[in-house]
């Protein structure tokens, strides 16, 4: 099985896996902290209403067995505690074995959470940690080389994520294809960071070198991984220097990190001293292959999906979550509108009514407010509402809950705000009113002090109360 080794690879390999144990742990944490107002037993989207719907088949969960909120917040807190001994090294003292059994623990807890989150867990980068987590089960430990087969579908699954991703840009929005899309899109993305504005107001010919890298990086580079090195390194680092632009851009929770992590492990890094690594046991080789072929098998749908006019961005075949096809942004819009969320306590509205608004922690909302850097965390309510704001009908099965859950000022959905304007008691009513917003000029900036004007387009939800 000599030829199954690659020690090269063990400093990308190490990269890799703590990488990926250190995601692993903002996940559980993210989820521990948001469930109880998303999918709790009183949540907006409750998992035991879910999975009376769906069959374990449907939806492979631990919570199909059992669910409640102590339960689920064990679950998630137990993920995080063994992320952070992963992330911390624990692979590197543990047998092969026990090894391969905590990522595959860690691996079926977030699986779980994933397919019973709904709406709320519908994200690309979900199916990529698992996709990447599942991967991390047959990458060994810190005593034994890591196995060219491994190492070679972390190669090709950042090949499929890459040129899956250019595909559905050069195949959908006409402002790809003519280089305009990054004049729009830095203020427009659901939930912009604190140097987007600065992105946004680049000179226009940059913002076209921007999408024509973005072309490069995605169409050209990825047929790069498949030579060998130096050249598969090379395009390894051209994808993460690229990934790291888009971290400075705006927040899309750990997609760009998972990226970046890829792309390390394609890099053949210089180290003055390669550790001692024994060879692969024949159990382990035998399930290494064993999971190539299952690759190879379940490549079929996303390799179909890509070369195809009707193309789908972010999208498992599966209910494990294997083998996905990704992509992002096939549209850009033009326009960014957001949903404002206000209360008052006066017992009846008049033309004189004073409305207080709610503030998010990422999207924007109050015009003179930065907005922050959070990822890779994510905001799950806060991406959410980037989507309401484009259509009512993307928020039709939680927004008017989540207004229910304010007029009672619910303290689980209100730890997902800002702040609570109603700290004293609950407001007697609630009302969604859409916005235009725009980052302002640099003479704005300087003369209102505001990132962000914004103009108001039409009420979203009239005015209710708990009555109604």
């Amino acid at each position: 099985m000599n030829w199954l080794n690659a020690p090269e690879y063990w400093l990308g390999r190490l990269i890799l896996e703590r990488g990926i144990a250190a995601v692993y742990l903002l996940a559980f944490v993210a989820a521990a902290r948001q469930f109880r107002a998303l999918i709790g037993e009183h949540g907006l989207l409750p998992v035991p209403r879910f999975v009376a719907r769906r069959s374990f088949k449907q939806s492979p969960s631990i919570f199909h067995v059992h669910y409640s909120d102590r339960f689920f917040a064990a679950v998630a807190w137990s993920g995080a505690a063994l992320s952070a001994a992963m992330a911390g090294g624990l692979s590197g003292v543990v047998p092969l074995g026990l090894t391969v059994l905590l990522w595959s623990l860690l691996w079926v807890l977030y699986l779980s959470i994933v397919n019973v989150g709904q709406a709320w867990y519908s994200f690309g980068w979900e199916s990529l940690l698992l996709e990447v987590g599942f991967l991390a089960i047959f990458l060994g430990n810190d005593h034994v080389a890591p196995p060219v087969l491994a190492m070679w579908l972390a190669r090709l699954l950042l090949f499929r994520l890459e040129f899956g991703a250019g595909l559905i840009k050069l195949r959908g929005d006409s402002c790809w294809r003519d280089l305009t899309c990054l004049y729009y899109h830095h203020e427009t993305q659901p939930m912009p960071g604190p140097l987007s504005w600065f992105f946004h107001h680049l000179p226009k010919p940059l913002h076209r070198i921007e999408a024509a890298g973005n072309h490069f990086a995605q169409l050209i580079v990825p047929f790069g991984l498949l030579a060998p090195q130096p050249v598969a390194g090379v395009a390894g680092a051209i994808i993460v220097v690229t990934q790291l632009w888009l971290v400075l851009s705006g927040n899309f929770a750990w997609l760009n990190w998972l990226t970046i992590l890829l792309g390390c492990s394609v890099i053949e890094l210089p180290t003055p001293r390669r550790p001692q690594l024994v060879e692969a046991p024949r159990w382990f080789a035998a399930l290494v292959i064993a999971f190539a072929v299952l690759t190879l098998l379940l490549s079929y749908w996303p390799v179909r999906n890509m070369i195809s006019r009707r193309q789908r961005m972010n999208m498992s075949f599966n209910p494990f979550h294997l083998v996905n096809t990704y992509g992002a942004f096939g549209s850009v819009g033009r326009i960014r509108r957001e949903v404002v969320i206000e209360g008052t306590d006066e017992a009846s509205i008049t033309d004189q009514t004073v409305w207080k608004e709610y503030e998010f922690k990422g999207k924007p909302g109050p015009v003179r407010r930065l907005p922050r850097q959070w990822a890779p965390y994510h905001l799950r309510l806060d991406w959410l509402m980037w989507f309401a704001a484009i259509s009512p009908q993307y928020a039709q099965s939680w927004f008017r809950p989540f207004m229910l859950r304010l007029l009672r000022n619910d303290p689980a959905t209100l730890r997902l705000l800002h702040g609570n304007p109603f700290p004293d008691g609950p407001p007697h009513y609630v009302r969604a009113q859409l916005y235009r917003y725009r980052f302002t000029s640099p003479a704005e900036l300087r003369r209102e002090h505001a990132w962000w004007h914004r103009t108001l387009e039409a009420s979203y939800l009239r005015p209710i109360s708990l009555p109604d």
